[in-house]
């Protein structure tokens, strides 16, 4: 004899077949996917091209200031002109500097007579020795007065010593200024000195046989084809490149940022302005200065240990956008870059954030610049 009402079994049997007919439609889930950083390995295509931010310079700069105090009495040139070698800038009121030349005129005529007859009176004894040194030191004492007056009144004339463009004016006219007090800046715009950061990666990668007073492989500025090749590259112009030359790194690393100045120089562009202070792309190929084995830096968040604490990376198949683990060899750490002395041939995409999270076919997809990569929920810790 049934347990159950005739009406309540037949429910219990409608409510089993529906429960059947739901499992036997259930969808399989989709592969996790995982959002992770990519890094890129250098090397891959034998070129080492690296992209900075530059600054322009003037090639020859200076601050120009009188050598003597006085009443700044006329000023002959205005912010942005172009001045040549020689031109007159800036006057002072040079009243007072004539009068003391006049006084040092007198005074040197004077000595100059008594030094003269002192000659004929001590060859014949009319007077010592001593009175005769005494009158040439004051010969002497006034001559030099009067040079020194004389090149004081042509400091009151200030002329340029290059030719160049007046960058900024820093005083106006009467005032009174002070020995040494800037007046104005002159740049020479014709040839522009262009500044970037290098960061340490890139002067490690470097080949030590570079000489030692020559860094960056310059060489000679008059060779055909310099070891660095560089070019600049203006906003606006994308399709247009400027040659660089290299002038000078430094080999101390700024404490702040560990980055080392460089400084390329180039000519000025003559269909457009570039004036000290804008800025540019810096195009760096160093590829005849690196060695294979120093582009190998990756991040150091890349490096994983596998269970059995050897080193790898998680290596990106960009056709099926799943990863697979890699063996690799490390080496030096500096910051937060290790160094890969085998594994990677350069030009492989691997995880840099995110790699511990990963499981050998697992679908990855790139992480935006804004997200970061933070474990699931059930994720191991």
């Amino acid at each position: 004899m049934s347990r159950f009402p005739p009406a309540l079994a037949g429910l219990f049997l409608i409510c089993g077949g529906l429960v059947a007919c739901g499992e036997g439609e259930q969808v399989a889930p989709e592969p996790v996917t995982r959002p992770v950083k990519l890094f890129r390995v250098e090397g891959g295509s034998g070129e080492a091209v690296r992209t900075f931010p530059g600054r322009v310079d003037a090639s020859q700069r200076a601050e120009l200031a009188f050598r003597v105090s006085g009443r700044l009495q006329e000023i002959l040139v205005k912010e942005g002109d172009l001045v040549q070698e020689g031109q007159v800038l800036a006057r002072l009121d040079p009243t007072d500097y004539q009068i003391v030349l006049e006084d040092r005129e007198a005074t040197y005529d004077n000595a100059s007579r008594n030094f003269e007859r002192a000659k004929e009176l001590v060859v014949d004894g009319n007077i010592s020795r001593i009175d005769f040194d005494r009158m040439e030191a004051d010969f002497r004492s006034a001559a030099a007065a009067l040079s020194k007056a004389k090149r004081d009144l042509d400091y009151t004339v200030m002329v340029s010593p290059f030719t160049g463009r007046i960058a900024e004016r820093k005083v106006e006219n009467f005032e009174e200024i002070t020995a040494k007090q800037t007046i104005f800046s002159l740049q020479n715009i014709n040839k522009l000195d262009v500044i970037i950061d290098v960061p340490e990666s890139v002067v490690r990668s470097v080949r030590g046989s570079a000489r030692d007073d020559d860094p960056m492989g310059s060489g000679n500025a008059s060779a055909e084809r310099s070891e660095v090749r560089a070019w600049a590259q203006f906003e606006g112009r994308p399709d247009q490149r400027f040659p660089l030359l290299p002038k000078e790194i430094a080999t101390k690393a700024d404490p702040q940022t560990r980055t080392f100045r460089a400084t390329l120089t180039m000519d000025a562009p003559k269909s457009f302005n570039v004036l000290p202070g804008m800025t540019t792309s810096v195009l760096l190929d160093i590829t005849d200065l690196v060695s294979d084995e120093g582009l190998r830096w990756v991040p150091v968040r890349a490096v994983q240990a596998d269970s059995g604490l050897s080193p790898r990376v998680w290596v990106l198949d960009p056709g099926s956008m799943t990863v697979s683990p890699r063996d690799v060899a490390i080496g030096r750490m500096s910051g937060g870059m290790i160094e890969i002395i085998s594994g990677l041939e350069g030009g492989e995409e691997i995880v840099a954030v995110g790699a511990s999270y990963l499981a050998e076919g697992m679908r990855v997809t790139r992480m935006e610049s804004t997200e970061q990569a933070v474990p699931r929920e059930g994720d191991p810790s």
